[in-house]
């Protein structure tokens, strides 16, 4: 065995003495600066323009020429400045959802120590060149994608790049290629990286985009490739609107020609008309506010929206991926199990760097004495066999060093031990780094006349170096096969396993040899505690969850068992085993995928892979981590979600929305608000929608009984805009009913204007509609003229629209259970429009652009006994809706107070 002495600084070769101070600038001039891509941002006169791309706008448009072509300016004048107000919205909505992804920069910012003209200078990190030979230290960030040319004890932490959360220990000896998996090359540093321990000189092979974090750089600055569900539904939306608008209006066109009473301009009139009052100009506003109070009540849940479309996005959501480390777990390995030689097994609560928690026997029992002495003696060896430290300041606990060693002394103040006193109380002869080629550390340490060695490392390792294994009785005779089976044991189930041992002497030996066994501690980055209830709460609201991590399978497959996301029969898909896949087929890959819940040792292009086969499953995907090999399936997929605290800069601009407590279930609650917020987007297309089909019907009884158009072009506008706006961007603001994750999430494939809006819009749309035409008509009738009667019917109208915003705060429950100021700005927007309605009456100019005046008490409460039979009507068709799902045993969203009613009529 090797003797123990202390490993001398790695010092420039001198026969290296690096590029020259002219040949780097040479290359900086070839190569470029050491820095990643910003990704392009559009300008604002290019958002702006994206505005006018829709079948609305060319509609509109349309209707606004052909309102100039026919002198009527107002009309036209009208349309433009709605046109111009949707398009400020659209851009200002736009343009605050767009963030660069500056943080790609900062990743690669800072100062190097390199090796020049046989010199070492500090340079900016944007100077480095490939050729550069780059000296690392412990603390260092690697600075670009190195080849190592020598190192001692060097470790590094590259969870940011491949998922795993243990430090690798890199050896310049080894032999690597371009074929070998991230994990395995240990002859190699990565940019962005993290030196945990140790020293190394390498040389430069690769820098900025060319290197591994540059690469997965160039997939997170590329296009999105999974637009966002909200998008895809109201984009389906407006091109069946548009359709529907054109085929009203070739009919109407039609029985207007064969009635053969209109003129060609009255046609064209009235075809306009129809196209401005079907349209709904306010769900512009109306979506951009719902999102923004949803993004707003996020806030308040610690979810950061940085995309505002995101806020549905996570609502609509089927499928979460979500990383292992840092995410489901606390990124901290803890000490679980303590083995003894023995047998005799201890158990260790609390988790990661926080010192809280105890050491307790099987089941919880206390810890006798002998266990205690056992246990100390065992920790001892762990905490001086150690280069790291923990401390307590600025409230918490800091640590520094590799995760492995502050285990040890975490361990150690669960105990009551001081490290302090542990490490003065004796007097540190030589230290023995962790190296891969040896497997363990250890330090030997004098105590009066005597030499005390302790070791820790592999159970493998250690075992070799011991013929004596400690007991309750003294050092007996090592059984190797009963330690060999608990180490099997406790491997089995994902723990990482580190054996001690210690040796004295009384004649300076410090050979590594001859020691006796002290024991094995199992560790495992542990479950983060609001974890298992989270994937509860997703699994009761019809949300798979999917683990994707770069961690070993027996790992993972601890860690989902514990978490209830597969069985013990479960297959663990692997990197390997989707390599062999993709070597098949498209179709073989996602056959793999589509039954597997646990993935590991995947690297960040199997990712996207795996997010892109559950898309194509049909899934709306959304994607948890916190590395920088997380970013590309974040980008990939339809939201991704980056962890606020121990995510990366990478990983929380490619995000769309970041959890700043790093909280599992923070998550959860963000999809239940965009669930909300949803629900409160189709009660706005619901209202403008049925609004809109009012319209078509009482344009379409007008023709067919020969009368004229019912309100102009100028009046729609102002009644859809105005009258109707207020309450349109009021209901946005409705707060959750209840239930919101008690049902399953809705089908990737439902259009928001689904069946239920369909039939909302048939009845209610049908009952306005047709009660505005006998008033129209009853009105002409008693010998008014057009411009009364249509005064009268947009009043009408208006009413209509007021009691339409109050019965549409749900969609299944009755307006008198809901309660009155649970939206106070509903309650305020109503009469708010009844006012601004009347008050334009009154307002010269503005009247005679509406061509309105005032009417009489009398009528206005005509008018409103005609608006309230629409309450009515909605009631009843909430009824029997409510009845119809309660036999199909199909729940909804409910408040709670209504759940036992609810209970009780369905035993019924």
């Amino acid at each position: 065995m090797n003797s123990a002495s202390p490993e001398p600084p790695i010092t420039p070769d001198p026969a290296d003495n690096g590029l020259s101070r002219l040949e780097a600038s040479a290359r900086l001039e070839k190569y470029g600066y050491n820095q990643l891509p910003a990704p392009p941002m559009p300008g604002v006169v290019e958002l702006f323009a994206r505005q006018f791309l829709s079948p609305f706008i060319y509609i509109l448009l349309i209707a606004s020429a052909v309102s100039f072509a026919l002198g009527q300016i107002p009309s036209g004048v009208f349309i433009l400045i709605v046109l111009l107000i949707n398009a400020v919205i659209g851009t200002v909505q736009e343009f605050s959802a767009q963030k660069a992804a500056a943080a790609l920069k900062q990743m690669m910012k800072g100062t190097a120590h390199v090796l020049r003209d046989g010199q070492i200078l500090t340079v900016e990190v944007e100077e480095i060149v490939p050729g550069d030979v780059v000296l690392l230290s412990s603390g260092d960030k690697v600075p670009a994608d190195i080849q190592l040319l020598s190192a001692s004890s060097l470790a590094v932490d590259e969870s940011m790049l491949t998922g795993e959360s243990l430090a690798v220990a890199k050896n310049a000896g080894a032999a690597s290629d371009d074929s070998t998996p991230l994990t395995e090359r240990v002859d190699q540093c990565f940019a962005g990286s993290i030196i945990t321990h140790g020293r190394g000189r390498g040389r430069v092979i690769a820098t900025a985009s060319s290197t591994q974090l540059g690469k997965i750089a160039q997939g997170v600055t590329g296009k999105t490739s999974a637009e966002p569900p909200l998008m895809i539904r109201i984009r389906k939306f407006t091109y069946q609107m548009a359709f529907g608008i054109l085929a009203a209006i070739a009919a109407l066109a039609g029985l207007m020609i064969l009635d053969g009473g209109y003129s060609i301009e009255d046609m064209v009139l009235m075809t306009i008309g129809l196209a401005v009052s079907v349209i709904p100009e306010g769900l512009p506003a109306a979506l951009t506010v719902a999102l923004a109070i949803g993004m707003s009540r996020m806030a308040k849940r610690n979810v950061i929206i940085r995309k505002l479309v995101a806020v549905e996005a996570l609502g609509s959501c089927t499928l979460i991926c979500s990383d292992k480390t840092g995410t489901l777990t606390v990124n901290e390995l803890t000490i679980r199990k303590v083995m003894l030689p023995d047998g005799r097994q201890f158990d260790v609560t609390g988790e990661g760097v926080a010192p809280g928690g105890e050491v307790t026997g099987y089941a919880g029992a206390e810890v006798d004495a002998a266990g205690q002495d056992t246990l100390r003696e065992l920790c001892v060896a762990g905490v001086l066999a150690n280069e790291s430290h923990l401390d307590y300041s600025g409230g918490e606990w800091v640590s520094q060093g590799d995760i492995v060693d502050i285990a040890f002394l975490v361990m150690a103040k669960k105990l009551g031990m001081s490290i302090t006193d542990l490490r003065t109380r004796q007097e540190q002869v030589a230290l023995i780094p962790y190296e891969s080629e040896r497997a363990y550390s250890g330090v030997v340490n004098r105590i009066g006349d005597q030499t005390v060695i302790y070791a820790k490392g592999s159970p493998e390792m250690m075992l070799a170096m011991c013929n004596r294994m400690a007991t309750t009785d003294g050092s007996a005779a090592i059984d190797k096969p009963a330690l060999e089976s608990q180490f099997t044991q406790l491997a089995s189930r994902g723990y990482r396993i580190i054996a001690l041992a210690k040796k004295t002497s009384s004649s300076g030996d410090h050979e590594m040899a001859d020691m006796i066994f002290l024991g094995m501690v199992a560790m495992i980055d542990p479950l983060r505690h609001e974890a298992f209830e989270a994937i509860e709460k997703c699994r009761t609201g019809g949300i798979e969850v999917a683990m994707v991590t770069g961690d070993h399978p027996a790992t993972a497959k601890s860690i989902a068992l514990e978490l209830g996301l597969c069985d013990a029969d479960a297959t663990v898909v692997t990197g390997p085993m989707l390599d062999e896949a993709s070597a098949e087929s498209q179709v073989a890959v996602d056959q793999l995928i589509r039954q597997a819940r646990v993935f590991a040792r995947i690297e960040p292009a199997r990712k996207a892979q795996i997010v892109d086969s559950f898309m194509r499953d049909g899934h709306f995907v959304a994607v948890t981590g916190d590395g920088v090999n997380d970013a590309p399936a974040m980008r990939q997929a339809h939201a991704g979600i980056a962890m606020g605290k121990r995510g990366t800069d990478v990983a929380k601009e490619t995000a769309d929305l970041i959890v700043t407590d790093d909280n599992f279930s923070s998550i959860v609650a963000g999809i239940e608000q965009g669930r909300v917020v949803y629900n409160n987007i189709r009660k706005v297309i619901g209202l403008l929608v049925a609004t809109g089909f009012s319209a078509i019907l009482l344009f379409f009884f007008c023709v067919l009984a020969g009368l004229p158009m019912p309100m102009i072009a100028v009046q729609l506008l102002w009644l859809n805009l105005v009258a109707n706006g207020f309450q349109d961007v009021a209901l946005a603001f409705e707060p959750k009913e209840g239930g919101e994750l008690s049902v399953k999430p809705r089908s990737p494939h439902e259009p928001v204007f689904d069946k239920h809006i369909i039939e909302h819009v048939l009845v209610v749309g049908s009952w306005m509609g047709l009660v505005a035409f006998l008033n129209f008509q009853w009105t002409l009738e008693q010998g008014q003229s057009i411009e009364e009667a249509r005064n009268l019917t947009l009043m009408l109208m208006v009413l209509f629209g007021n009691i339409h915003a109050l019965n549409s705060r749900s969609e299944f429950r009755s307006l008198f259970s809901i309660p009155l100021l649970g939206n106070p700005f509903l309650m305020l927007a109503v009469p708010l429009a009844q006012l601004a309605h009347i008050g334009a009456m009154y307002t010269p100019g503005l009247s005679d652009v509406l061509q309105i005046q005032p009417i009489s008490m009398k009528e206005w409460l005509q008018l409103l006994a005609f608006a309230m039979s629409l309450l009515a009507v909605q009631e009843l068709h909430k009824s029997l809706i409510r009845r119809r799902r309660a036999l199909a045993n199909k729940p909804y969203c409910v408040h709670p107070s209504e759940k036992n009613a609810q209970s009780a009529n369905s035993e019924r």
